[in-house]
């Protein structure tokens, strides 16, 4: 078994596009329209995604659907990246959220940060040297 990808609902789907592929160096592999159901997705992923052997975040924008609740039970995907920090600024020079900064996970030596998309799903940094990835 393998992890495909994880769809997140989204309510701008371009924005969310500009945030995954810019904020955070993704690339958009695929778009999908289906007005006949009301909804389009798009597909972002690091490399070729599956094709590379890595997971996927599928965005799907219901039409007319600009907010959703997140609810108590999601808790966030995680991103390994050479440099935490650097990825931060990165993404806070985007217009991004940072809502940890880059530092040390408690009681251990692992640097993460944590970031919130635009549709505040939150989104884990982890530097992958200090985590043996």
């Amino acid at each position: 078994m393998k992890l495909l990808h994880t769809m997140l609902r989204v309510g701008d789907l371009q924005r969310s596009i500009d945030f995954y592929t810019g904020a955070l160096g993704m690339n958009l592999l695929r778009t999908t329209d289906r007005p006949e159901q009301k909804y389009s997705l798009a597909f972002v992923a690091y490399g070729r995604g599956n094709a590379d052997g890595h997971a996927e975040i599928e965005l799907t924008y219901n039409y007319g659907v600009a907010e959703y609740e997140l609810g108590s039970a999601y808790g966030h995907i995680a991103i390994g990246v050479d440099d935490v920090a650097a990825t931060c600024e990165r993404v806070r020079q985007a217009g991004g959220r940072i809502t940890r900064e880059a530092g040390p996970v408690k009681g251990g030596t692992t640097v993460i940060a944590f970031l919130e998309d635009p549709d505040h799903y939150k989104v884990e940094l982890i530097q992958t040297n200090t985590r043996g990835l």
